[in-house]
């Protein structure tokens, strides 16, 4: 099965797993730039935490690739991040892929949304 930490450090990672665990956070996105890193619906991954250890099983449930500016509050409030908003979302996203190099303004993103199958 594939596996991954979600963000660019182990605090990150420890931060967005625990929204994935606490049931705010059933859904991610990633540059498509990046390519869509054999996602599809039904299949089964685990997220890391950010010291590498196996955490939780997931299965994904939907992807769509979309415009960045084309990202719906719905898909935000989904991601459990911040204040739930469409604007936090944007921001730190934003912030986020500037860090990775793929930020531009009309770039495409996947959107995953995701269930919990198990807690490992």
């Amino acid at each position: 099965m594939d596996s991954f930490a979600f963000g660019d450090s182990p605090a990150m990672a420890d931060e967005l797993l625990g929204l994935v665990l606490s049931g705010k956070k059933t859904a991610t996105a990633w540059a498509a730039s990046q390519g869509i890193k054999g996602t599809e619906v039904g299949k089964r991954e685990v997220i890391k935490d950010g010291a590498g250890r196996e955490r939780v099983i997931i299965e994904t449930t939907e992807i769509v690739p979309r415009p960045f500016s084309e990202v719906d509050a719905s898909f935000a409030r989904d991601e459990g991040e911040g204040d739930l908003s469409l604007a936090y979302w944007r921001q730190a996203h934003k912030r986020y892929f500037t860090r990775e190099g793929t930020y531009a303004d009309d770039m495409e993103v996947y959107c995953q949304r995701f269930r919990i199958v198990e807690v490992l």
